[in-house]
């Protein structure tokens, strides 16, 4: 299982220091856009659980999670099925 603390390090690794992306807080509810985060963003944050975790996260799963908490319970549930 990965946590939020798990989730906002690696989002803050792949949007970099120079985004200026605020992870600060309870963002589990705010919408991805909102945070800075665009689609590719996401596929990237997905892409380096999969490297780190070794869980993949299927696209169309991805292209319906809004939020890091949704994005956060997808990859917990990939996880605890593969297990």
């Amino acid at each position: 299982m990965i946590t939020e603390a798990d989730l906002k390090r690696i989002m803050r690794e792949g949007a970099g220091q120079s985004e200026g992306i605020d992870l600060d807080g309870d963002t589990v509810g705010v919408p991805f856009g909102e945070l800075g985060y665009d689609s590719l963003a996401v596929m990237e944050t997905a892409g380096r659980i999969e490297r780190e975790f070794g869980v993949r996260i299927p696209d169309d799963a991805l292209s319906i999670t809004r939020t890091p908490g949704e994005f956060l319970a997808l990859v917990n549930r990939a996880m605890a099925e593969a297990a």
